[in-house]
């Protein structure tokens, strides 16, 4: 069964990227994809907070963009500690980690999104992820970026005993679209609304857009429904004129 990738989008400080590479290691996690890291890559003070997870940080991949780091994966959960705006399902870790193990046992590439230390993910970044988890806490949420990765990971660890069969899709049509695919339809409806005007006043631009790809996540599309969807923009935008037969 293969594993979420931790993604940390502009981490700022080496020692937090080696902290939760050991988290990872603790816990059976292997594909750490860094975004922008603020320091550059390699980072020496990572490789002495490591400690025995170095390998993880030797094979750790290198994005300039989250849209690039989540490309090839199927289904995506966002870490923040508060809502920001948008209309998203709020998962605890534990029922996270559930149905990541559901997904990866269909075979999907899933993964939890990290924001910096300091400000965590913006709206943009947060659109982009399927659902939010949020870590309980008493009454300070603030925590360690090794500490959210550590928190995630253990759950996802201990769900392997619990973990029921998935039920295998028939067909490839059947299959969860990946990032790059919602991507690409996200931007075919937001290029189409804004040449018609309808992503209008441009202040509410940012806002409007979010909540369209929130409306589009809770659908739960297939990669053909995806495709279908591509195909009636297409027809109510361009037309699609078939000749009727007598």
């Amino acid at each position: 069964m293969i594993s979420p990738s931790i993604i940390l989008s502009q981490p700022q400080l080496g020692e937090n990227i080696g902290a939760a590479a050991r988290a990872m290691k603790n816990f059976g996690l292997s594909d750490l994809r860094l975004v922008a890291p603020r320091d550059g890559w390699p980072n020496p003070k990572a490789d002495a907070m490591a400690a025995g997870a170095a390998d993880l940080l030797q094979s750790a991949r290198l994005f300039a963009t989250v849209e690039e780091a989540l490309a090839d994966l199927h289904l995506v959960y966002a870490a923040t500690a508060r809502e920001r705006g948008v209309t998203k399902e709020v998962l605890t870790p534990a029922e996270a980690a559930r149905r990541l193990r559901l997904a990866a046992g269909r075979g999907e590439k899933t993964a939890i999104l990290f924001g910096n230390e300091r400000a965590g993910l913006d709206n943009d970044e947060i659109s982009l992820a399927d659902a939010v988890i949020t870590i309980p806490t008493a009454e300070f949420s603030s925590l360690n970026l090794g500490q959210a990765v550590l928190l995630t990971g253990y759950e996802w660890f201990r769900q392997s005993d619990t973990t029921p069969a998935a039920r295998t899709e028939h067909g490839p049509i059947h299959r969860k679209p990946t990032r790059d695919e919602m991507f690409q339809l996200f931007e075919h409806v937001e290029r189409e609304l804004t040449e018609r005007g309808f992503l209008f006043p441009p202040d509410k631009r940012d806002h409007m857009t979010r909540a369209i790809r929130a409306t589009i996540h809770r659908a739960r599309l297939t990669y053909q429904e995806v495709q279908t969807l591509r195909g009636m923009i297409v027809a109510l935008t361009k037309g699609k004129h078939r000749v009727k037969k007598d």
